[in-house]
């Protein structure tokens, strides 16, 4: 996968810091011709080997997605320093803006 939209989303979210989150829109918006999917898409298919900090994407309402690594998330999350909810919601002070 040569799609330089994919080599534009990882690189964005390998920049997110750490303690931080961002949004697959707000990486979208970033990234030109990208669609919040795309983001979502893109994470599922990282190249293996690939280290990313999916963990740090999050959906526009600043909480974790309902999918069968929800659980991991939270914990990754929470081991950064990232104040998560039980219910996954993420504190507004820990969105990251790419700029």
């Amino acid at each position: 996968m040569e799609d330089p939209r994919y080599l534009a989303i990882y690189t964005l979210v390998a920049a997110i810091p750490k303690g931080k989150v961002c949004s697959y829109g707000l990486i979208a918006k970033a990234c030109e011709g990208v669609s919040a999917r795309m983001v979502g898409r893109a994470l599922r298919i990282t190249p293996k080997g690939t280290k990313l900090p999916w963990q740090r994407v999050v959906n526009a309402s600043l909480k974790v997605s309902d999918h069968g690594g929800a659980a991991q998330q939270i914990k990754l999350l929470r081991k950064e320093g990232v104040e998560v909810s039980d219910a996954g919601k993420i504190n507004r002070q820990c969105l990251w803006i790419p700029g």
